[in-house]
Parts: structure tokens; C-alpha cells; sequence
């Protein structure tokens, strides 16, 4: 068959087929007949029609007898194919011409519309439309639905981004390419535009019902359309607008275009690939909606839609200032407001903060622009519009009008509505008068394909209104359900607890709102009325929050930290922050250094603290004064941040994963060896560069309250090594606890620790964990663990590459130590030999230690038969651990029996993934009905059988079992 078969035609087009039947002559017209007998010459599944009825047949009757057995779609097709077959070629081109026809016109209509929404796009009179045609914008297209990867073409394709950078814009340059013949012409027969705003509030209809929205004609091509399923193209924009069906999960797949239902399910089963799954989806969707696609989706492919590059935002801020010099001076300013100049990304923003700040320059040519928050500036740019809009509304109106503006815009928020309809606005008793002017001042924009509905310009307009709707005066919440301040809880939970980056930008405008400035020009140039307990509300918001484990909950500290530099209002921040005990910050850029060291410095009571700097510090000389320093200069805040340790309560520091250079380090451990400063735990894995911990000399040097030092995961060396040692030996520095863990220690640094063990009484706990000691790092370390000075009573020594040689040494060690009471030897292939050797001091009874992990030591039974001596003749053990070791029943049957000595002391006991079987339970239960002192066993990845576990169960129900936990 030809490969036109695909197309349709309107109802009008019956006359059109009889006049080519009447233009046959009579042979022709007799070859017609026969061929449609021919086999080969139809469609599959189309029926034959009886030679007695075309016999004598003419072609107005032919006709109707060929509109009895085909569809009219079917008839074309058929005629077309007996006409290829009669060469009747310009016929056949005729015929092509008149299928065509109908989806010509629907390409016309489809651009038609496009090119109608784009000219109907209200933007302001001022804005600066940079026009982004490039000769790469088709290749840019083309790639959107053709990507250059291995595999097949995506049949899911998504474009996210923030609101405002062009999503829609793209998607809608997509369909007009098609439209217009450039592009995807071989791919697509069909593009469907479906705007989720707009078919949300839709009735219940069938998936055939919505596709003839946009259709020339009253009668829609399904059959083609279900044909021909991979030529079809759905352009799904706005899915954040899509409210996602509840109570799927039991619901049988949907394939019926003409079953009836509500639209989002529709839509639902359209993303699931159910109703066309040969199809190929463009979905748009802001990015916070982009976790649900994930989880409707089928291997779909994202694309970031990241609208205005630098340069562009450049040459918007240069056409619109017309002055480079001025220009500059406030992109210096946007570029230090990072998250400002992300959302500039957006075309509109940018208008928005080139119209704000240019009236105020043009108002005051005193103005500081350094003085502009994101907050001021939307302030600032709703108070001069109204301040010279003429708005037909009352003074006693004002207050009423703004507060219901501002519920819209919240309630809104909420429902994830940015689109509102006549009733919306009746429903909130909004005035034409004040919703002529928003469209006026470009606030409010119509909405295109949605008749009489309303939308704000740019999100972030709603997104101000909707907090500044709860600084307003009034306890009424948005929607008629919990007051204005529990609502407000309950979005900064969400945002600041839960994590919802959806909401971030809306607290960051509510915090904004409370200072003090801001609240009077509100109430001054837009006669609003601001309640009087918002901040007392916050506090004891605040408050609750000690309840709650924020570290471990992961607590949004840097927006909230960000939320608070918005209010600019110290003293409150000051007592806000007052309960904080733990913060958890990592300062990556400019902004986060900013609101991190105007909030850290009245954080009075923090005493935990984990920073994470890899933002850039310039370097400078220790000689600086404060009073030198620009007050918002990097050098200016991190001193900010480093004072907090002075504040008497601080008393852990986590500086993991930090890139400082040597001036900021030295100036930070300046603070820390201040003698307010009572710092206790220091912990500072994997920083860069390793040199700089050569700066912790300082705090080290005669300071008496360091007790905790971790230094994992950094290649310390020997330069490093060398000078910490030497100055932890110092009488007035107190260290208990080092951690070298994952350091790379060499030889040379063994000999320098051991002289430190063997030089003082105060480390107490050690931690060489995952360097390579090997045996003769032992063997220095050891000869230190036998000096009377040496007072270590934790070692840890897990994947050491240790061998039996150590356990020689650690045993001539344990013999002579009386203060080690705990020791961890996990991972090194001690094998049987090595458990011998450490036998023979755990066998003196006077050996101290109390705690031994032997766990995946590589030993067996005769291994646990070496510790079962010992243990005799040891009582002091109360913790062994030997979990994968290839022990068997044979090596727990020699445990067992040292267990059931009432002089055993042992109360925790590891055997997880020991090769044990059943055979091992019935000794185990003896141990359990007799040992006075196992409280603690476990028995994990072990194939004991029911048979096994029976046995167990027995014993654990048994009065005289003492056993607490089972693993």
C-alpha cells in the first residue's frame, strides 16, 4: 500500500470521490470492479465485496456500495491503491492532494493559534525583548525530540526549569516549526497542544474528546490516529498545574479512547504510556513538580531549560539602563544576590529589578543600592507603581482590596493555582477597578487559551503577594481553613523541616517583610493595615524547635539563615537564634558566607557546629583590624563567623570537607585558642589543602580544653605529622581522643606517635584505622603501649594490613599495659596464628583488656578454641566480637563451654555470618539457661534452620535466661 494510507479527509469530500468514479470511461470503470476482488489490492481485513453486486453497477451506485463495506477514510485508501495499480498517475495525484488536505488545514490552525498566543503576550511597555534567533535555534530545536545519544530516541521528553525562562516558549517554537513545514516533518503526522491549566477544571470527557478541542472540523481521524500511534506527538505544558489522581494503584490499565473520564486521570494514563504508548510526550513542568514525573514516567529524558545566560542578562540590564557604567554598578550588586540573580534567569525578573531600581535612582540620586534586599526591591517596585497608578478605589478600600489580592495569591500558593478564573476573583471580592489596574501595571496578564481567567506576570509576583498576605493584619487564613499564623507554621515546617524547596522563595519574602522600613512603606504607599504579633508568633515557632532533632532531621539552616538576613533586623534575629544549639552550614558561595556570618555571630547558645567551606577567602595578613574592613568585604564576614567560637558555649567544631587557604585557617584557630573559646571536639577530615593543618598548631599550643582531635581522611605527610605531634607533646595541651583514620601514615610518622605515647598520660583513646601499619608500624607503636607514661585505653587498628607478627607484638604490649581496655583488630588477616599469639596475654589475669573486635580476622575454630582457654583464666572480658570468621558450630561449642563458667564475665557476643547450622544451637541454649552474664548475642546471616530457632526460642522463654537482645 502507499504510505499516504495514513491520511484523512473531511465529510465533503464524498462528491470529490464520485467525480473521479464519473471521470472513469467504461473500461476503466470495469478494471475498477475487478480489482476490487483483488486481495493484493486491499487493506488487510477489509471485506470483499460480492461480484454480483458490482457487476452492473454505475459509479453513483458504486459509490454508496463502497460506503456500505468501507469507512470513508477506507474508501480513499482503497480507491488510491486501485488507481497505483491502473496507473492512473494523475489521478493519484489528485487524490494525494485531497487527502492532504486535511491535515494542511489542521497545520494551519495549529499555527494559527500559536502565532495568536504570542502576539497576545502582554509584556511591558518598557521590557527589553531580546529576541533569541540564532542560526542554531533549528539545530537547538531539532535536537529537543532527536537527541545525539546511543540507544533509541526518548519517547518522553521533559523540559524544567523555574518559572519564567522560556519552557512553554520552547515547547510552542517545537509545534510551530511543524506547523510551518521546517522540522519533524517525517517523524509526526499529528501535534496536540494540551494546556494543563486549562483542561483542569474541564468536565469528564474521553480521550478523543479532548484531541477534537483544536480539530478544523467537527469529526476527528481517530482511526488514523490509533493507526498510526508513533507519528503522533503531545505536547503536555504545565504539568505543575495537574492535580495527580489518588487511589490508582488498583485501577486496570486504560486503552479506550472513548471511555469517559476526568481529565487529569486522562492525562494520567497519557504520561503512563497506557492510552498511546507508541506516542512521544514534550512535557513542560516547573522543576519542584519534577520528583512526581519521575515516579509516572518510563525512562524519560530531562532537559534543563536554563533561560537567560550570564551574557544575556548582561545585555538586558546595559539596553535597559543605557548607561554600561550604571549598568554595571547594579549587576555587581545582582551577582552578589545569588539566589536574585538565578531568578534573573527569568526575563521578567530581570525587568522587574531594572524598572525598581531605575525609579528609585531616578527618586533619590543618593540611593545605595547596597542597601536592596530581594524583599526591598519587590517593596520598593509595587509601592512606586500604585504610588502613580490612578486607581478608582477608595482609601477606606485600599486595605480590604490588598488583603484580598494577597489572599488570592496565597490561597493559590497552596492549591499550586496560578491561574484564576472569574469566580476566583468573585470569590475573594476583588474589584474590577484594582483588577484593571494589575493588568494596566502588568501585575496581572490574561491568560491566552482561557477565557476570562486571569494569571500574575511572573510567579514570583504571587509568590510576594502570597507572603506578604501573612504580615497583613487579620487572623483569617487563605482558604477558610486554619488561621493566617498556623498556616504560616505549617509552610515554614514544610519548607524549613521538610525540605519543600517549593516554598522557599515565598519564606524568604515573608521573613523579608518583617523589617521595619519595609513595614512602614507598605503601610504608608499602599494603606495596608501590618499585624503585631508576627514576630512574637516566630519565637515561639522557634521555640518548638528545640524539641526536634534538626541535625539529624536535616534542618534547612542556610535558607533559614537566608530568610533571616532578609528581615535586616538584629535584635530579633538575635532572639530567634537564641535556642539554636546545633547548626549544620555549608558556605559554597558568596551568599551562603553572607547570611551564614550575619546569623552565626548571635547564634549565643550554639554548642554544636559542622561548617563546611569550600567558598573563596582572599588571603590577607593577620595584621588587619576589623575597623579597616568593608563591612560587607569576605575577610569582614568570615571574621564574623570565626567569632562565634568566643562566645563561651561552643564546644564541637566539624570543619570536614573545607578548602581554606592558610590565612582564613590561621585566623579561625587565632579565635579558637582564644581563651573565651571552649572548644572540646575538633573534627576536620579531608581538608584542602592538607598543609593547612599545620595552622592547628596553634589551637594545639598550650591549650588545655582540646580533649578531641579528628584528623581522617587527609594524606597528612611527614611535615604535617611531624609539628602536630610535636606540639600534642607540650605539657599544657590536653588531648584524649586522636583519630588518624584513612591517613596514609608512614613509618616516620609511627615513630613520632609512639613518641608521644610514651611522653604523656593524657591520650587515652587512639584511632589508626585503614593506614597501612603493617607489622613494623606495630611493632614502634607497641614499644610505646609498654611505657609506664603510655595511659591509652582505647586502640583501634581495623584494616591495618596486620599479619601474626603484630599480635606478638600487641601481646608482649597487653602483658605489660595496664591501662588498654579496648581493641579493635577487625579486617587483617590475623588467622589463627595471630589469635594464638594475643591468647597468650588475654590468658594472664591480669591482662586489663576488656573489649576485643576480631571480627573478619580470617581464623576458625581452633582460633576460638585459643580464645575459650583464655577466657578461663581472663575474667575481665565483657566484649568479643569475632563475627566473619570461619569459626563453624565446633568453634561456638568451645565458646559454650567457657560461658557457662559462673566466673565468666563475657555479656556481648558477635557471631553474625559465622557458617553456623542447627548443630550449634543446643550448646547456645545451654549458655542462654545458665551464663549469668550474656546479655547481648548476635546470631545474624547464619542458616540455623527452624529446627535451630526452635531450640533458641525454648531457652529465651525460660526464667533463668538473662539474654536483653538477639540479633
Amino acid at each position: 500500500m502507499s504510505s499516504s494510507a495514513n491520511i484523512y479527509v473531511d465529510n465533503g469530500s464524498y462528491d470529490k470521490l464520485l467525480s473521479y468514479l464519473m471521470g472513469l470511461d467504461q473500461s476503466q470503470l470495469e478494471e475498477f470492479k475487478l480489482c476490487l476482488q483483488s486481495p493484493q489490492l486491499l487493506l488487510e481485513n477489509f471485506q470483499k465485496i460480492p461480484w454480483a453486486n458490482l457487476k452492473a453497477i454505475d459509479p453513483i451506485n458504486l459509490l454508496c456500495l463502497l460506503s456500505e463495506y468501507f469507512s470513508e477514510k477506507q474508501m480513499w485508501e482503497v480507491t488510491l491503491s486501485i488507481f497505483e495499480n491502473m496507473n492512473l498517475t494523475s489521478l493519484c495525484m489528485e487524490i494525494r492532494a485531497t487527502m492532504n488536505v486535511h491535515r494542511r488545514r489542521y497545520r494551519e490552525r495549529m499555527k494559527a493559534k500559536i502565532l495568536m498566543m504570542w502576539d497576545n503576550m502582554p509584556w511591558p511597555e518598557d521590557h527589553i525583548y531580546l529576541r533569541n534567533v540564532t542560526e542554531k535555534e533549528h539545530e537547538e530545536l531539532k535536537s529537543l525530540l532527536y537527541p545525539n545519544r546511543t540507544g533509541a530516541q526518548p519517547q518522553t521528553i521533559i523540559l524544567e526549569g523555574i518559572a519564567g525562562v522560556g519552557k512553554t516558549t520552547l515547547a510552542m517554537k517545537a509545534m510551530l516549526h511543524w506547523a510551518k513545514g521546517y522540522l519533524f516533518q517525517q517523524r509526526f503526522s499529528y501535534v496536540f497542544f494540551i494546556s494543563c491549566h486549562k483542561v483542569k477544571d474541564m468536565k469528564d470527557t474521553t480521550f478523543a474528546g479532548l484531541l477534537s478541542w483544536d480539530w478544523p472540523d467537527s469529526q476527528v481521524p481517530i482511526e488514523e490516529l490509533m493507526s498510526h500511534p508513533e507519528r503522533l506527538l503531545f505536547v503536555i505544558d504545565g504539568f505543575e498545574e495537574m492535580d495527580i489522581p489518588s487511589n490508582l494503584d488498583n485501577s486496570p490499565p486504560c486503552t479506550d479512547w472513548y471511555q469517559k473520564l476526568p481529565v487529569n486521570r486522562i492525562l494520567f494514563y497519557l504520561l503512563k504510556k497506557e492510552l498511546v504508548p507508541m506516542a512521544t510526550l514534550l512535557i513542560t513542568t516547573k522543576e519542584y513538580r519534577t520528583k512526581d514525573l519521575k515516579k509516572l514516567l518510563l525512562n524519560p529524558w530531562f532537559v534543563q531549560i536554563l533561560g537567560f545566560t550570564e551574557g544575556d542578562r548582561e545585555e538586558y540590564f546595559i539596553r535597559y539602563f543605557g548607561d554600561q557604567k550604571k549598568a554595571k554598578k547594579v549587576l555587581y550588586w545582582v551577582r552578589k544576590n545569588e539566589t536574585l540573580f538565578y531568578f534573573c534567569s527569568a526575563p521578567l525578573v530581570c525587568w522587574t529589578v531594572c524598572s525598581c531600581l531605575k525609579r528609585q535612582m531616578v527618586r533619590n540620586p543618593h540611593f545605595q543600592i547596597s542597601t536592596q534586599t530581594t524583599t526591598s526591591l519587590y517593596v520598593h517596585f509595587f509601592s512606586s507603581l500604585f504610588a502613580t497608578a490612578e486607581v478608582s478605589l477608595s482609601e477606606q478600600n485600599w486595605p480590604e482590596q490588598w488583603s484580598a489580592l494577597c489572599s488570592l495569591a496565597a490561597e493559590g500558593m497552596w492549591f499550586r493555582n496560578f491561574t484564576f478564573t472569574k469566580e476566583d476573583l468573585k470569590h475573594k471580592c476583588l474589584e474590577a477597578h484594582l483588577i484593571g489596574s494589575l493588568l494596566r501595571l502588568n501585575i496581572l496578564r490574561k491568560v491566552n487559551d482561557c477565557e476570562e481567567c486571569v494569571t500574575f506576570t511572573h510567579q514570583s509576583f504571587q509568590v510576594f503577594l502570597g507572603a506578604m498576605f501573612y504580615v497583613l493584619r487579620g487572623t483569617k487564613g487563605s482558604f477558610g481553613g486554619p488561621a493566617k499564623h498556623e498556616e504560616m507554621r505549617v509552610l515554614l515546617n514544610d519548607t524549613l523541616v521538610d525540605r519543600n524547596f517549593y516554598w522557599n522563595q515565598m519564606a524568604l519574602f515573608f521573613f523579608g517583610l518583617l523589617k521595619r522600613s519595609l513595614i512602614k512603606e507598605l503601610e504608608d504607599t499602599l494603606c495596608c493595615k501590618v499585624g503585631q504579633r508576627i514576630m512574637d508568633e516566630l519565637l515561639e515557632w522557634a521555640e518548638e524547635l528545640k524539641s526536634y532533632d534538626i541535625v539529624l532531621n536535616r534542618f534547612e539552616f542556610l535558607h533559614f539563615f537566608s530568610c533571616l538576613y532578609e528581615t535586616q533586623e538584629e535584635n530579633f534575629v538575635r532572639q530567634i537564634l537564641s535556642p539554636l544549639l546545633e547548626a549544620d552550614i555549608n558556605i559554597f558561595g558568596n551568599q551562603q558566607l553572607q547570611v551564614s556570618s550575619f546569623c552565626l555571630k548571635h547564634c549565643r547558645s550554639l554548642s554544636k557546629l559542622r561548617l563546611s567551606v569550600t567558598s573563596s577567602i582572599p588571603q590577607t595578613e593577620l595584621t588587619f583590624s576589623v575597623e579597616t574592613l568593608e563591612p560587607h568585604s569576605k575577610i569582614y564576614q568570615w571574621q564574623d563567623i570565626c567569632s562565634v567560637f568566643c562566645n563561651g558555649h561552643v564546644s564541637e567544631l566539624d570543619l570536614s570537607n573545607s578548602k581554606l587557604n592558610a590565612s582564613s585557617m590561621k585566623k579561625l584557630c587565632y579565635e579558637l585558642r582564644n581563651p573565651r573559646c571552649k572548644l572540646q571536639k575538633l573534627t576536620c577530615k579531608s581538608i584542602t589543602p592538607v598543609k593547612i593543618l599545620k595552622e592547628l598548631v596553634l589551637v594545639l599550643h598550650g591549650n588545655n580544653r582540646l580533649t578531641h582531635l579528628n584528623l581522617s581522611s587527609n594524606n597528612l605527610g611527614v611535615p604535617v605529622s611531624t609539628m602536630i605531634f610535636k606540639t600534642l607533646r607540650h605539657s599544657a595541651c590536653n588531648l584524649q581522643y586522636l583519630c588518624l583514620e584513612k591517613c596514609n601514615l608512614s613509618a616516620a610518622i609511627y615513630q613520632d606517635l609512639a613518641l608521644h605515647l610514651s611522653s604523656t598520660q593524657r591520650t587515652t583513646r587512639l584511632c589508626l584505622g585503614f593506614n597501612p601499619l603493617q607489622d613494623d608500624g606495630v611493632r614502634l607503636l607497641c614499644a610505646a603501649l609498654t611505657h609506664p607514661e603510655c595511659a591509652l585505653e582505647r586502640l583501634v587498628l581495623w584494616f591495618c594490613q596486620l599479619g601474626a607478627p603484630s599480635c606478638r607484638y600487641l601481646s608482649d604490649a597487653l602483658l605489660k599495659n595496664k591501662s588498654l581496655t579496648h581493641l579493635n583488630l577487625r579486617r587483617n588477616k590475623l588467622r589463627d596464628e595471630g589469635v594464638k599469639f594475643l591468647c597468650k596475654a588475654l590468658s594472664h589475669p591480669d591482662c586489663s583488656l576488656q573489649n576485643l573486635d576480631l571480627s573478619d580476622c580470617s581464623f576458625t575454630a581452633d582460633g576460638c578454641q585459643e580464645l575459650a582457654n583464655a577466657l578461663r583464666h581472663n575474667h575481665n572480658m565483657k566484649i568479643l566480637d569475632i563475627r566473619n570468621n570461619d569459626v563453624q558450630d565446633n568453634g561456638v561449642k568451645h565458646l559454650c563451654e567457657v560461658l557457662q563458667d559462673p566466673n565468666c564475665e563475657l555479656n556481648t557476643l558477635g557471631l553474625e555470618k559465622c557458617n553456623l547450622t542447627p548443630a550449634c544451637c543446643q550448646h547456645l541454649s545451654s549458655v542462654l539457661t545458665s551464663s549469668k552474664s550474656l546479655v547481648n548475642l548476635n546470631l545474624l546471616e547464619n542458616d540455623l534452620e527452624p529446627s535451630g530457632v526452635s531450640i533458641l526460642w525454648k531457652a529465651l522463654k525460660k526464667s533463668m535466661c538473662k539474654l536483653q537482645k538477639l540479633g
